[in-house]
């Protein structure tokens, strides 16, 4: 029995690399035979053009009536416009399993092509010669088991009529002979060109997985080279700036020991230079805190969260608090680190520029996304008119990593929400 399977090809370009599909993603079988037939190609419109004008010059080199030949070349030429118009852009549009329109009117295409063929077929049985290019596209058109319904038709035609032309024992054996082989050939053909498809269909899977894994890979090294700098860039700050800032306030708070009660102006110098350093050693250590995710070692996203946030309201004198919303769930550590950073930096600038009695920190788990809110009731700011800083710049390059946002709602007077979102 014949597979009710269409026969369509996709040039491979096409199928590796359709737009709007995630790395990684399945394809179905049925995705990667949709994109149409290489039959659509010129050297389809040769064959078929060779064949035609073959079979038009032996038919109508044959011994025809002054009507037959009437007969003959008006169902010829009617076959030329009705493969451009008709025939020809429903191969472009690949197999009509996947295309409604090839669909219906595919078969419609094949059957006038059938009535054409008998009448020029009847005059002459040389014509028999259009089946080489009309019987390819039996199956072009339409599945594999009524493809082999229509070159039955086109063949038990072409046999049909040569026996009615030469009666006889010998013209119905080579009838019979010529339709055989016809039929046969044709069988053997598609079960060839299924073979082929199936193969080049398991390649181009096999390549897709191949460059989806090589995309993951890629992002997964990206990723821990990115980890692996911060970690360094951390150690870096530690020991050396934070270090260094340490050891200033201590020679500070050593030169204020020292020195007597009358040596106000010395004195106050030296309290202006320990708060400079304090303020630095801060910074310093803010740094090492942003860089490394060690936050999120004891737990998940929304612990982490609320000690850094317990952390900011003790360190600055506010009342501060953290909230978490929603069905928790694990996201990617990439993700889960980047959420924790925004709510650091927007912390940090509630604490040194804000002015705030209280902070709000919100986690939302929604459907498809998880946003991250950090509100005060400081002075705030007009957004249009500030020069973003580093801080906001960070927070949009790190969350645009993951397909975020980020949005900072203010007015001056009535504090500052800082939100993120993400996909998850």
């Amino acid at each position: 029995m014949c597979e009710d399977v269409p026969l369509a090809v996709p040039p491979l370009a096409r199928t590796l690399r359709e737009p709007g599909r995630e790395p990684g993603q399945a394809r179905e079988l049925d995705d990667l035979r949709g994109a149409g037939w290489v039959v659509a190609e010129p050297r389809w419109d040769i064959y078929y053009a060779v064949i035609f004008a073959a079979s038009l010059a032996i038919v109508e080199a044959g011994p025809l009536t002054a009507a037959g030949r009437i007969v003959a070349s008006v169902a010829l030429a009617a076959m030329i416009p009705w493969y451009l118009f008709l025939g020809r852009p429903l191969l472009r549009l690949g197999s009509p399993r996947w295309r409604t329109e090839a669909n219906r009117r595919g078969p419609l295409y094949l059957a006038v092509l059938v009535l054409l063929f008998a009448a020029a077929q009847s005059q002459n049985p040389n014509a028999w010669f259009l089946s080489f290019a009309i019987c390819p596209m039996c199956f072009h058109l339409t599945t594999v088991r009524r493809g082999m319904v229509f070159v039955v038709v086109f063949n038990l035609i072409a046999g049909g009529l040569l026996v009615w032309r030469t009666p006889g024992l010998a013209g119905s054996l080579t009838a019979v002979g010529i339709v055989i082989f016809a039929v046969a050939f044709s069988r053997v053909y598609t079960s060839w060109m299924m073979r082929v498809i199936n193969q080049s269909l398991e390649r181009a899977a096999l390549i897709e997985q191949l460059e989806s894994t090589r995309a993951e890979l890629a992002a997964a090294h990206h990723e821990a080279g990115i980890l692996s700098e911060r970690q360094r860039l951390a150690g870096e700050i530690h020991d050396t700036l934070a270090q260094g800032f340490t050891s200033i306030v201590t020679l500070i708070q050593a030169a204020q020991a020292g020195l007597g009660e009358q040596a106000s102006g010395p004195r106050r110098h030296l309290d202006l230079a320990l708060s400079a350093a304090r303020e630095n050693l801060a910074e310093a250590r803010t740094l090492v805190t942003v860089l490394s995710p060690a936050a999120l070692g004891s737990g998940n996203l929304g612990d982490a969260l609320r000690r850094v946030t317990e952390s900011t309201g003790a360190e600055a004198d506010l009342l501060a608090h953290a909230a978490v919303t929603g069905a928790v769930r694990p996201l990617p550590t990439g993700t889960e680190v980047i959420l924790l950073r925004v709510g650091q930096e927007a912390l940090a600038n509630v604490r040194k520029h804000a002015a705030a009695r209280q902070v709000t920190v919100r986690l939302e788990y929604g459907q498809d996304v998880v946003r991250l809110a950090v509100a005060d009731d400081g002075a705030g700011f007009d957004p249009r008119a500030a020069h973003s800083g580093y801080g906001l710049r960070g927070m949009q390059d790190r969350v645009q990593q993951v397909g975020g946002t980020v949005r900072v709602t203010s007015v001056p007077g009535a504090g500052t929400e800082v939100s993120a979102e993400v996909p998850g």
